[in-house]
């Protein structure tokens, strides 16, 4: 079993701790009524737009989620939510450093011995769904589920069917695919974005995400017999059957979008075997994203 597995496969448990230490962290995470930013990168930047979009939900507050790179410094902030699974990321850093004494800081991270830990104001340590992979798994989904929580939107059906994702034997023939598109709406349009980043990092798969309702402006055009789309969470009215009428397959997600995300990894790791890939080490990539002074 390679390292993403093992990881992917211990989600239920993760998640299920997270949301049983939301009250814990409460003071280090953002109170109703503050403006927001949740910032990050690869797979953290699309968690970030997923818990974004769960909180101004929840009437919790304005809440924004940037790409630590892009970071708009000329506009004003509450508090800055970084997530960071390693605490070493260079831009998240920088990012830290430069808001520091004008805008409070949090990092939710998975290493307690890291540069992130004296970057900002305050931590919360998630030890526990630390990875050895490279790709992204159980951290990035245990951290937005204790946002989640925090925002009083977790509920353990999220968990339970988790555990059904696992369990449950993917679509016959989805492996052999030759294109993947992922669909969301709202908050899961973020989770759109990472399921397609976790295809092509794990499986060199061709793949690409939107907006559910943008998919008839230009993107269903490539659909055809051999492409799949996945949509995570509500579809629109009529899209799946003008996806079948492509040739296409439709994959309706009808478990908890996050646990969706769990059914995606499975598969990213199916489609590596199959191409006789190691998703331990997806090319060109490390853990984190360090750059030279």
């Amino acid at each position: 079993m390679t390292h993403v597995e093992d990881e992917l496969t211990s989600q239920p448990e993760c998640w299920a701790r997270a949301a049983a230490e939301a009250e814990r962290h409460r003071g280090a995470l953002p109170e109703p009524g503050e403006r927001v930013a949740v910032v990050g990168c690869g797979t953290s930047y699309f968690m970030a737009q997923a818990a974004a979009v769960l909180r101004e939900g929840a009437g919790q507050g304005e809440t924004d989620a940037f790409a630590a790179s892009e970071f708009p410094h000329g506009r004003g902030y509450d508090r800055v939510v970084a997530l960071t699974r390693s605490g070493t990321t260079t831009e998240v850093l920088d990012l830290l450093g430069q808001v520091k004494g004008r805008t409070r800081t949090v990092a939710i991270t998975a290493d307690p011995d890291t540069p992130v830990m004296r970057a900002a104001d305050d931590v919360v340590v998630l030890d526990f769904a630390d990875e050895r992979s490279v790709v992204q798994t159980r951290f990035a989904t245990t951290a937005l589920t204790l946002l989640r929580a925090h925002a009083g939107l977790h509920t353990d059906a999220a968990v339970d069917d988790a555990r059904t994702a696992l369990a449950t034997p993917l679509p016959e023939g989805l492996v052999d695919c030759t294109q993947f598109t992922f669909l969301g709406r709202g908050w899961t349009v973020g989770l759109a974005n990472e399921a397609g980043l976790k295809m092509r990092e794990a499986a060199l798969a061709w793949t690409e995400s939107y907006p559910a309702m943008e998919y008839r402006h230009g993107p269903i055009s490539v659909t055809t017999e051999g492409t799949a789309a996945w949509m995570l969470g509500d579809a629109p009215e009529g899209l799946a059957e003008q996806v079948r009428a492509t040739g296409g397959r439709w994959i309706a997600g009808g478990l908890d979008p996050l646990a969706e995300l769990v059914r995606v990894h499975r598969l990213a790791v199916a489609v590596a075997a199959s191409r006789g890939l190691d998703p331990d080490r997806p090319r060109h990539l490390t853990r984190s994203v360090i750059l030279a002074p």
